[in-house]
């Protein structure tokens, strides 16, 4: 397991998944990866620093979004 840093790029509260790009990555984004339904909806706004587990460091689509920042 590995914890990255990222910024949400987006969020959809229906399905609770977020898009998200991992820091240092310019062009690479994550869709829809879960997110903890310990965050408020209201906090999950684009453009937010959060945390990122990516519980394979080889497969980024197998991640949950952890907590904002």
């Amino acid at each position: 397991m590995e914890l990255r840093r990222a910024v949400l790029r987006s969020f959809d509260a229906a399905t609770y998944t977020a898009t998200v790009q991992v820091v240092g990555s310019r062009s690479a984004f994550l869709d829809g990866v879960p997110v903890s339904r310990g965050l408020p909806a209201t906090e999950l706004v684009a453009g937010r620093d959060c945390v990122l587990l990516l519980f394979e460091s080889t497969d980024p689509a197998d991640a949950m979004l952890l907590g904002i920042h």
